[in-house]
């Protein structure tokens, strides 16, 4: 066994890599699971050797690519806590809060034969559990005829760093199975904001000040999906419901 730290073999772009690929995947499935858009949109596509539902449509594909390229420099260096899709009602109110807790440790202890082959395996169990988590969850508040729009947030513990904000996108719909948008929380550490300014002027997505509603929660109910420990990572995922959606 060989202990090895972050910086060998460029391993947190390997994690980073690993960890974007794998959010993709789960952001497209929470938007088909939870009805946020017209099941109409998706389509069923094999990742992690299981069935998958991703979206085809364009704009909203390139819209969570766009983000999550956003966040992979931040992964990389380790300044991600969490990220968090956020569904929110027609009011703009979270009413469920799917939570990705993610933990890289300084030191790796790893074999090259090791190096990646449980964690696909590991992945795997949360796409399942997302997939299956319209069970232990409440419907959404009902919608007709809803203009929703995407929009996506960054955020830092608010005691530490800054709460951020990326534009809307464009994209919107007439009608919503749910009458509900989302959103993509990333908790940050304290030193984060300087590079945050960075991946701003690199990637070209503009960034302001998230509203305190989007990151907080009032008393939720908390229902646990899945853990994970891994030599490279350690994941916790577990859904923040609102008491009284309103349904």
């Amino acid at each position: 066994m060989t202990t090895l730290t972050r910086q060998d073999l460029n391993f947190g772009q390997v994690v980073a890599d690993v960890l974007s690929e794998f959010l993709e995947v789960a952001v497209h499935l929470i938007l088909y699971v939870r009805e946020v858009y017209p099941i109409g949109i998706f389509q069923k596509r094999k990742k992690y050797n299981v069935p998958v539902q991703m979206s085809c449509h364009p704009e909203l594909n390139q819209y969570i690519q766009d983000t999550l390229h956003c966040v992979k420099p931040l992964l990389e260096k380790n300044d991600v806590e969490k990220v968090v899709v956020v569904i929110l009602d027609k009011e703009h109110h979270p009413v469920e809060r799917f939570v990705f807790e993610i933990t890289q440790p300084p030191l790796l202890s790893i074999s090259s034969e090791s190096l990646l082959s449980h964690v696909e395996q590991l992945l795997r169990a949360f796409i399942l559990k997302i997939s299956v988590c319209d069970a232990v969850l409440d419907n959404n508040p009902p919608g007709k005829h809803i203009h929703t729009a995407l929009e996506h947030l960054i955020a830092a513990p608010g005691t530490t760093g800054s709460v951020w904000c990326a534009l809307h996108c464009p994209l919107s719909w007439t009608t919503s199975l749910a009458g509900c948008t989302f959103t993509v929380l990333v908790h940050t550490r304290e030193a984060a904001t300087r590079n945050m300014e960075k991946i701003q002027v690199i990637k070209d997505f503009p960034w302001i000040l998230a509203d305190e509603q989007d990151v907080h929660m009032h008393d939720p109910r908390l229902i646990p999906l899945k853990t994970m420990t891994s030599d490279i990572l350690k994941m916790q995922l577990y859904v923040e419901e609102r008491a009284h959606k309103g349904t």
